[in-house]
């Protein structure tokens, strides 16, 4: 059997001998490791590690070796196949600048994802979608209406489990999740917003912030939550601006923030490079 590449990440509390007993544990198996990162935080004194790996070793083997070292140091772990593409549902509303952006990105092979669908409560954007052949799944959504929004979300998570679904990353997606549906997704669906919340909300916030004579602009991609847009940051971009800038102008470059900041959360949780540590995360990059 030809070797394999794999992706083992874990975290437990921290105490003396981990990495040498994990890297020992894939060593013994003849495992080449490629790649690997640790880190230990002191406030929470939680250990986390990413480790790649080229092996010829099978699964069974591999999680049996593991599983004694998960049971000696107390590790909660997950052990991947690096070639397989992580299975990507997206969700956008009538704005189509992060939407184009990843399904360009999924189309040229940039990003380590299969996107399986697009679903919008709109129907604006399925000509974009059709251009890229993904298929298109239009759940509509009434504002103000409890009944349309559980039959609405209760028919995303049909799309979820039908399509196999491992990321929802919500692309500018201009709806609130509710609290069961966050927790049904938890740790595996990504949000998109501008950073200047908390102090402009609602409609135009460039607009808003123009007003105001912002100096930067940016961009924040993070875990959903119930929490409305206060879950565990992932990545965070700005950009300078001054007065010269028109509003159409903060928009159209806090477009193209959010747009490369949503692409590189989405690229690290697909190759297994971010850890929950609370109501932090532990990327490594």
């Amino acid at each position: 059997m030809s070797a394999r590449p794999r992706v083992l990440t874990l975290s437990c509390p921290d105490r003396p001998g981990i990495v040498h007993a994990v890297t020992g544990s894939l060593v013994a198996l003849d495992a080449n490791i490629t790649e690997s990162q640790q880190y230990g935080d002191p406030d929470t004194g939680l250990f986390f590690m990413r480790v790649a790996f080229d092996a010829a070793a099978s699964d069974e083997a591999l999680r049996e070796t593991l599983g004694v070292v998960a049971a000696r140091f107390g590790l909660t772990w997950d052990l991947r196949d690096a070639a397989e593409r992580v299975r990507t549902l997206v969700l956008c509303s009538k704005q189509g600048h992060c939407l184009n952006d990843l399904l360009f990105r999924h189309r040229s092979g940039d990003l380590p994802v299969d996107v399986v669908g697009v679903v919008s409560n709109h129907t604006d954007l399925a000509p974009l979608a059709e251009f890229y052949g993904v298929p298109f799944h239009h759940v509509p959504v009434t504002t103000g209406d409890a009944a349309s929004k559980e039959a609405g979300e209760a028919r995303l998570l049909e799309l979820v489990a039908q399509l196999d679904v491992e990321l929802v990353v919500l692309a500018r997606y201009m709806q609130i999740l509710s609290d069961a549906l966050c927790r049904e997704l938890s740790g595996r669906a990504i949000n998109i917003h501008h950073s200047f919340l908390p102090s402009f909300k609602g409609a135009r916030p460039y607009h808003q912030a123009h007003a105001r004579g912002v100096k930067i602009i940016g961009a924040t991609a993070h875990y959903v939550t119930a929490d409305l847009d206060e879950g565990p940051i992932i990545e965070q971009e700005i950009e300078r601006v001054d007065h010269r800038h028109t509003p159409a102008e903060l928009v159209r470059l806090g477009q193209d923030v959010e747009a490369r900041t949503l692409a590189r959360a989405v690229r690290w949780h697909a190759e297994h490079r971010v850890l929950l540590d609370g109501h932090r995360t532990v990327v490594f990059r």
